[in-house]
């Protein structure tokens, strides 16, 4: 067999030592050039050169590195050759997925130079497992090193968010330090002087959505400091003032001068998911910044919140916490006490009236449809072939999977289109039958349209992860749902492994019936 190479080049951010952002860094040139010698020195024959600048090892959306996967899919190249594994990835779950999976199944033998890996090689599996091991805990490490940094500046005092907290914002002569935002810091001490006049906290929101001031999400926005996408994630109300919102102000010490920040975590480097830490965790290092509130007035406010505090009766959070929305505008339902029975309430239209219909609950009678409708999802689950439709398992994977890989293999091919005649196009400018500015015209439309199938086929790679991920997920669900078949009442388990959200609209007068939609995440 014709051994047809795809030689692979990646250089990140850290390590780059580039003259102009246009250039190939020194480094990936070295790269090339030892790279194009070994395959010739061997007599291959050299399909491509892939080459990634200013990515990091991690990142799964490398455009030139999903071409050549696509490429070694496709049979173009039947060895891809590296400097090091590394520099194919430093993560061992796509190491193991591709280089020790899907190339084999395609044919493709991987050979990097630097340490020796080749699965043409028996028994050099080993090392190349080391290698990715010895990878991952770089990228672990590296992580580590990053918190660290950041703890350092944090215990120090010094600013290190994106954003400054509303009422204030980033000092422009001063690095980590923030300054008041005149027009905002006065919206916080209205807030504190109305709570401690005895206002309410959804009666302030009322008030501040009457008033038709910008809420703190809102008030960045229009500073431009969120884009379109953030203000859509937030919903149709994203700008409206609510009573969460004012509890955060009147409880953040940031508004007393003191840096409060570390609040929150991630389980890992790989996984983006937040978690909330205890506080006694948090760095908060005192006077740092000048004041918005008053020490007494903070210290009356405090005493206010505490009094006004109203405990859960039976001392437990409740199971269906942050899992139930208003069907009218999307947001949690609040629990509310009336003669001893808790009760699920919609605040935003009390926040601002006419803003949408509102809804209330009884949370034993809410739990009752719950149970119910979930033994009923279980037994068509067990028993019919509805399951899919009832509980939205993907049924259409293995189609959408397919179809992706065949608009990347279309994008690639459009890219190559776009890049040969570029070539072409070089050639015409030399030979003087195009001017300078007509090649440079028509150039930047090559280079646009080139970016653009990188982004797509970015894309692309990305869902058949996110469906390869779905699908493992699918393969376990049966199991889940035999182990949960069999109960009596709700739990936190059954909560959290089933149910997305609920839906809850208002009740019709004239029917006893409450509009409840469950989402399932099966």
């Amino acid at each position: 067999m014709k051994e047809i190479v795809g030689i692979y080049c990646r250089l990140s951010e850290e390590d780059k030592h580039k003259k102009n952002k246009e250039d190939d860094s020194e480094s990936i040139q070295n790269q090339k050039s030892m790279l194009i010698t070994y395959a010739m020195e061997r007599g291959w024959e050299i399909y491509r050169i892939y080459s990634d600048d200013d990515y990091t090892g991690s990142d799964r959306n490398r455009p030139e590195f999903n071409r050549m996967l696509c490429d070694a899919e496709e049979g173009r190249i039947n060895i891809v050759l590296c400097k090091s594994q590394s520099r194919f990835s430093r993560e061992l779950e796509i190491v193991e997925k591709y280089i020790h999976g899907y190339f084999l199944l395609w044919n493709v033998r991987f050979v990097s130079v630097v340490d020796n890996a080749d699965t043409a090689l028996r028994g050099n599996k080993k090392a190349r497992q080391i290698n990715g091991l010895i990878n991952e805990w770089y990228l672990e490490d590296m992580s580590e090193s990053i918190k660290s940094v950041l703890n350092d500046k944090r215990s120090k005092g010094l600013h290190i968010g994106s954003a400054a907290v509303y009422g204030y914002k980033k000092d422009p002569e001063r690095k980590g330090h923030i300054i008041k935002d005149t027009r905002a810091a006065a919206v916080v001490h209205d807030i504190f002087e109305m709570f401690a006049a005895g206002y309410g906290k959804t009666q302030i929101a009322k008030e501040l959505n009457k008033r038709g001031i910008p809420n703190p999400f809102q008030y960045k926005f229009l500073a431009g400091e969120y884009g379109d996408k953030e203000r859509e994630s937030k919903g149709k109300f994203a700008h409206l003032w609510r009573y969460h919102t004012v509890n955060n102000i009147l409880k953040n010490e940031m508004y007393i001068g003191n840096m409060v920040q570390g609040k929150s975590g991630t389980i890992s480097y790989k996984m983006k998911k937040k978690y909330y830490k205890p506080k006694d965790q948090w760095f908060v290092v005192e006077k740092t910044h000048e004041p918005i509130i008053e020490q007494d007035l903070w210290e009356k406010v405090q005493i206010l919140l505490q009094e006004r505090s109203v405990p859960h009766r039976d001392g437990k959070i409740s199971i269906l916490a942050g899992k139930v929305v208003c069907a009218g505008c999307g947001y949690a339902l609040k629990v509310n006490y009336t003669r001893g029975k808790r009760y699920l309430r919609c605040k935003v239209n009390q926040c601002l009236e006419n803003i949408c219909e509102g809804c209330c609950i009884s949370e034993d009678f809410l739990r009752k449809r719950i149970l119910e409708a979930y033994k009923d999802m279980v037994w068509h689950y067990l028993n019919s072939e509805q399951a899919e439709t009832l509980i939205s398992l993907p049924d259409k994977g293995t189609e959408r999977q397919n179809a992706a890989k065949k608009e990347i293999r279309k994008y690639c091919q459009e890219k190559e289109k776009c890049e040969n005649a570029l070539q072409e196009l070089y050639l015409d400018k030399v030979n003087g039958e195009i001017t300078i500015e007509e090649y440079r015209t028509f150039s930047k439309r090559f280079h646009e349209d080139i970016r653009r199938y990188d982004g797509l086929v970015a894309e692309r790679q990305k869902m058949i992860e996110e469906l390869e991920r779905q699908t493992k997920e699918r393969l376990s669900k049966k199991e889940i749902i035999k182990k949960y078949a069999d109960v009596s009442e709700l739990s936190y388990d059954i909560m959290d492994k089933f149910v997305d959200h609920i839906e809850v609209g208002r009740r019709n007068s004239r029917r006893e019936e409450y509009p409840v939609k469950i989402y399932w995440k099966f």
